[in-house]
């Protein structure tokens, strides 16, 4: 028939080729040769399944058809069939150009993955027709800036991937597939540029992602938690980003990226502590005020962790550090107050971060009004009732206020827990279990790694000329080199004069 003809001279140089291919790669695992029957055993009680019989072409379709283009089915694969023309089929064939599979486990996977199973004789072929519903491109709700590119990645990873080539238009660009999770078969890419990246980094997360034994990957922060050099630390090792341009200056940089399917977060690789206080905002605008607002992002960080753990230190141990015309306003401010001032922090603290989590849980203009109002309201009642003094309540607004500060949620989320431990040492030893608790996260960064290299990178080992984009950003001609933490066999990235 002339759909047998089609197909043969349709996939005669592709079989030439998948048969070079074979001869250099390890044979299947499952050998066993598709069947329709054995097909649709495999889908049995799936009840979205579609399968539809073509008598006069002695053709059966076996797909999903929500994970299929509607027009493209339709069009180009139904209404051929349906017409019983022969020259509709070949035109068919020759339009979609569908591929010969010899593995059953292979075809099934095909199938799941959008693909049309088409089963003529002893032959099995698959229709290439994936096209799942996906949401349009919108801008990032967790890392807005103010000016700059406003686009975000998308759950889906040709999307994000798309969006990437399209900043950089580059042949040397390179992007490995790989599949994570037994039950999910999850597409995960990495993402490098050639003669720009250090391969050990692109080999050591391939080989790390290949070590992932799981049923399920559902997002790139469930991946990168996998892949940690310390898995018990409290501090994120790898940064994820839902900007576009973030992820181009990172690969620009000589770091690796990773995209997860169904995930709008993309990873990079190896990440330094300092990163997560960087924005795209910060190269964006002029650099002495993008060096300002970095500088700004350090000393939130300083406040968010230490302010409260300060109160509670000087006001249970240390009330000579108070200046003479502070001391009689705080003293008169907490006399009404029952509460001991380790217990008295803890309690407003807890609050406040109970506001935060129910204001990001619920509704965005309902979560602004529970956040504003509930704040208000309560800190101005704790007063009253004499559950707290104004003082503190100044010094958790403050705390709550300069974590909104840094740009990245993960580690925000990370300070803020730790500002409870501080707390309590500071509670139970003063300004000694202050520094105590200062001097156990500054050890303990120290012995952090990201992908083998220092988390501290590059004041952990000592590198002075990285900090002119770490702490400041300097001027786009002072930018010269990659980070050293990339190890770039290619270190000039600006070559313009000044």
């Amino acid at each position: 028939m002339t759909f047998s003809k089609a197909l043969r001279n349709m996939i005669v140089k592709e079989s030439a080729s998948q048969t070079n291919q074979d001869d250099q790669s390890p044979p299947e695992q499952d050998s066993k040769p598709p069947t329709l029957a054995h097909t649709l055993e495999e889908f049995v009680d799936c009840s979205d399944i579609t399968h539809r019989t073509f008598p006069d072409h002695q053709i059966d379709l076996v797909y999903f058809d929500q994970l299929t283009d509607k027009d493209k089915l339709s069009r180009h694969i139904l209404s051929p069939l349906l017409s019983g023309s022969d020259e509709d089929v070949a035109k068919m064939v020759k339009h979609l150009q569908p591929f010969k599979t010899t593995s059953s486990k292979t075809l099934i996977l095909d199938v799941l993955s959008g693909g049309i199973a088409v089963f003529h004789g002893p032959d099995a072929y698959v229709f290439d027709v994936y096209s799942p519903e996906a949401r349009a491109i919108s801008q990032s709700e967790t890392e807005t800036v103010i000016t700059g590119p406003h686009d975000a990645f998308t759950e889906q990873i040709n999307t994000s991937l798309a969006m990437i080539r399209a900043r950089l238009k580059s042949s040397h660009l390179k992007v490995i597939k790989l599949s994570v999770g037994e039950v999910s078969k999850t597409d995960v890419y990495l993402l490098y540029i050639k003669d720009i990246v250090n391969m050990k980094f692109v080999e050591e997360a391939k080989k790390r992602i290949q070590q992932i034994e799981v049923d399920a990957i559902l997002d790139t922060n469930m991946l990168i938690q996998y892949m940690d050099d310390n898995k018990y630390s409290i501090f994120p090792q790898y940064l994820t980003s839902e900007r576009p341009d973030a992820i181009v200056s990172k690969l620009v940089a000589g770091r690796v990226a990773g995209i997860v399917d169904g995930s709008p977060s993309v990873l990079s690789l190896p990440t330094s502590f300092f990163e997560f206080f960087s924005s795209s905002d910060d190269y964006y605008q002029r650099w002495i005020l993008g060096s300002a607002i970095r500088l700004l992002r350090f000393i939130a960080f300083v406040i968010t962790i230490s302010f409260t753990a300060l109160y509670v230190s000087v006001t249970t141990f240390h009330y000579e550090m108070i200046p003479e015309n502070l001391l009689m306003t705080l003293t008169e401010s907490r006399s009404r107050v029952p509460f001991p001032p380790l217990y008295e922090a803890l309690l407003m603290e807890v609050t406040i971060e109970l506001l935060r989590e129910a204001g990001a849980r619920l509704p965005t203009k309902i979560g602004q009004t529970i956040g504003i109002v509930g704040g208000i309201v309560i800190g101005q009642a704790a007063v009253q009732a004499g559950l707290t003094s104004n003082i503190l309540i100044i010094a958790v607004a403050s705390s709550a206020i300069a974590s909104f500060v840094i740009p990245s949620y993960v580690m925000s989320a990370s300070i803020r827990l730790i500002r409870f431990g501080l707390i309590m040492l500071a509670g139970f030893l003063g300004n000694l279990g202050l520094v105590f608790g200062i001097a156990a996260i500054v050890i303990h960064l120290s012995g952090l790694t990201s992908m083998g290299t220092s988390y501290l990178n590059p004041v952990a080992p000592f590198k002075p000329k990285d900090w002119k984009d770490i702490f400041i950003r300097a001027p786009f001609t002072a930018l010269r080199e990659r980070p050293s933490q990339s190890s770039s066999p290619n270190v000039m990235r600006n070559k313009t004069k000044e």
